[in-house]
């Protein structure tokens, strides 16, 4: 039986997390139906602008994603404590940019007077409604929502559209984190629907490539990827929040995977690897075997031994979590 979800989530080891999401029915609900011959190609668009639309909202940003024919991944970064300074009124506006809200919540955005019942009231919102706005359910529970009454209307039918249940993954290291990236950015390339990152449609790294491009900087300080959790470079003392290593290195990281695990090139490794590989002390081969198959590789958590055992010992499992 799963564990529920709040058994493989914990901010105290990790605020990354790689979500699975599956579509039912039939399969090429997003891409081509092979039976029909009906292209259902914009539906990857949707699903692409509404999940960047997302981070403006909750507190939960995105460090990779990829759209494909019958699923999506996305690497999720939770800031707890962006959503810990929020006012209460920054609660209300934002869960009302979601769903109705309340009477209570109304008057208190109107800046009505509240009674002291009503206060009681609103307080008990607030909170409940600050935990949702940082939850990765809900943050995937808002998303598949969306894509799911669009796609039923184009459809004129009803039911699930998606799986009843994500998959989740815990990126417990800065290793585990790159890995994962880099497998989510690298889908299209596995699955023969792009040659090159930098043309894999609906896919995190084609956007970060495309504003390297058009800016002439790699890394520009004010020209990030709307709803993409920048790249701030390897970590210090004053570093802002962000992925921790120059997006520069991360390009090309993924151009290197990218070019060996393809068919017509898996088995040439090349002799110029990409300096972080070094950085972070990873074997070139031991690198390929995650980044060409992250889910087959972990399980609930992904990262180094001693990682593992702390969020086993923090989710309360009596085992060791190493799968």
């Amino acid at each position: 039986m799963p564990k529920p979800r709040k058994a493989q989530i914990s901010l105290d080891a990790t605020p990354y997390y790689h979500c699975v999401s599956r579509c039912v029915r039939r399969a090429f609900l997003c891409g081509l139906d092979p039976l029909s011959g009906k292209s259902y190609e914009h539906r990857r668009g949707w699903l692409e602008n509404k999940l960047l639309s997302l981070p403006s909202i909750f507190s939960i940003e995105i460090a990779a994603y990829a759209i494909m024919s019958n699923h999506y991944h996305v690497v999720l970064y939770v800031d707890a404590e962006r959503a810990k300074n929020w006012s209460d009124y920054d609660v209300a506006e934002r869960w009302h940019k979601l769903f109705r809200g309340s009477p209570i919540s109304t008057k208190f955005l109107k800046h009505e007077a509240l009674s002291e019942g009503e206060q009681i009231v609103l307080d008990l919102l607030i909170a409940k409604w600050r935990e949702r706005l940082q939850d990765i359910s809900w943050f995937m529970r808002v998303l598949n929502e969306a894509i799911a009454r669009e796609a039923n209307r184009e459809d004129q039918c009803s039911g699930r559209f998606w799986e009843g249940r994500f998959k989740s993954q815990a990126l417990l290291d800065e290793k585990a984190l790159l890995a994962c990236m880099a497998y989510v950015d690298l889908n299209p390339i596995r699955a023969k629907m792009a040659r090159t990152p930098e043309h894999s449609d609906h896919t995190s790294v084609k956007k970060r490539y495309q504003k390297a491009v058009k800016t002439n900087d790699p890394n520009p300080p004010k020209e990030q990827v709307r709803g993409l959790l920048p790249f701030t470079g390897y970590p210090n003392n004053e570093q802002k929040k962000g992925l921790p290593v120059p997006l520069t290195d991360y390009l090309a990281l993924v151009d290197w995977t990218g070019r060996v695990v393809r068919d017509d090139k898996r088995g040439a490794l090349s002799s110029t690897l990409p300096p972080i590989l070094d950085r972070l002390q990873i074997d070139q081969q031991e690198w390929l075997k995650l980044s060409h198959g992250f889910e087959k590789a972990y399980k609930t958590f992904a990262g180094g031994s001693n990682k593992m055992k702390l969020a086993s010992q923090l989710l309360g499992y009596q085992r060791l979590r190493t799968t």
